[in-house]
């Protein structure tokens, strides 16, 4: 019979992972990850900033205990604190410092959930692990393929566009085919006790804390103007550069009756913040990307139309793609696109496909580095 051991996180979605495996007929196994250590790393900060509350994963664990039991199935437990520090957040940390925006669930799918749980797997005998991700594969002409889920309001695949097909490969998705209602109502038929249990948001080393206060403890806060783009007017006083994120509209210091406002742009070494009014959305607009650090499922022909989503819950995009590299693309949408952020992941699809996927580094409007023409604008005017 073939072995499954499932990722048990002590949600809803995995509790029925590991129930729909078991109805189809593999001999599974559970095992409950511990990524992060909140206790310890109060310790770190040397102060009371954080608490115990942040991320419960003691609660996550007996959540997971009740569900192997209730299941009849066993729970084993494995701990990522160190790979998780060294691998997730150090580079969440860093990537923030230089002014950009990265995604720690992407980097937690590469790094802890399919390669450190996956090894651990393999060594104790399994032939496959399983995740509740809403995610999907399929055998096209004798080759795995993989899939946006049916449910597209849960659908996980931007998620795990950095993880390795060698890996996804060694994966089962129980989840693909059905809708969260569905899973819901499965948990509630079997009677577990975390059928009613909310979805976990947020990051788990954040959870439901003031993301800025959290970011603080990590990055000094260096106070610096907010500039109007459009105007070149000093309008407020910002906690940080780093703080802000391409596209945000709220959490702007500005003075009088100004705004609303989208954040634009931002320049690290000056730490200065460029702000537009939201009536004129044109400085988020860029109608090319370049992509770096690509991960290929399948590789598309080069000057191909496929689609891309450059945030989750974003719908697909046209775009078409230039090779420059294996690890290199350009994207270009004469569409334009909105919000295209660099540190961002951007993932590629074709007829809802994943393809595979990358970091945005650089965006473009006709020709020109958006970012860098915002800094020539403000720069010139004497800042």
């Amino acid at each position: 019979m073939t072995k499954v051991l499932v990722g048990l996180s002590g949600g809803v979605d995995s509790a029925i992972a590991a129930y729909r495996l078991v109805q189809e007929g593999y001999d599974v196994d559970c095992c409950f990850m511990r990524n992060w250590d909140s206790a310890a790393n109060n310790d770190t900060l040397g102060n009371n900033t954080l608490d115990d509350d942040i991320c419960p994963q003691e609660k996550d664990y007996n959540d997971a205990k009740s569900v192997a039991n209730s299941l009849g199935l066993k729970l084993l437990r494995s701990d990522y604190i160190n790979e998780y520090w060294e691998n997730v957040f150090q580079t969440f940390i860093e990537e923030y410092a230089k002014g950009r925006t990265p995604n720690p669930d992407i980097l937690c799918n590469k790094y802890i959930k399919f390669n450190y749980f996956l090894d651990f797997a393999k060594e104790r005998g399994y032939d496959y692990i399983a995740t509740g991700h809403y995610f999907k594969s399929e055998e096209t002409d004798g080759e795995r393929r993989y899939y946006q889920a049916d449910d597209q309001n849960k659908d996980q695949s931007y998620f795990l566009a950095q993880v390795k097909k060698e890996a996804l490969d060694y994966c089962l998705f129980p989840l693909g085919s059905i809708d969260k209602p569905e899973v819901r109502k499965m948990a509630l038929e079997l009677d577990l006790s975390i059928a009613e249990k909310k979805d976990s948001t947020g990051i788990c080393f954040i959870g439901e804390r003031n993301f800025r206060e959290f970011l603080k403890n990590y990055i000094p806060m260096k106070k610096g103007r907010i500039i109007d783009i459009d105007t070149l007017e000093t309008i407020g006083e910002h906690e940080g550069v780093f703080y802000y994120t391409i596209g945000q509209r709220k959490g702007f210091h500005v003075g009088g009756n100004r705004g609303p406002y989208y954040c634009v742009g931002k320049n690290v070494e000056k730490n200065l913040l460029y702000l537009t009014s939201v009536k004129n959305e044109e400085y988020l607009y860029s109608d090319s990307a370049l992509i770096k650090g690509i991960n290929w499922l399948r590789k598309p022909e080069d000057n191909s139309d496929i689609q891309c989503k450059f945030r989750y819950r974003q719908a697909d995009q046209e775009v078409t793609i230039h090779y420059i590299n294996d690890n290199e693309v350009l994207l270009t949408y004469p569409q334009k696109i909105k919000a295209v952020t660099p540190g961002q992941e951007a993932v590629f699809y074709l007829d809802k496909e994943m393809l595979g996927g990358g970091v945005i580094e650089e965006t473009y409007l006709n020709g020109i580095d958006v970012n860098r023409s915002l800094n020539d604008r403000v720069l010139k005017h004497g800042y």
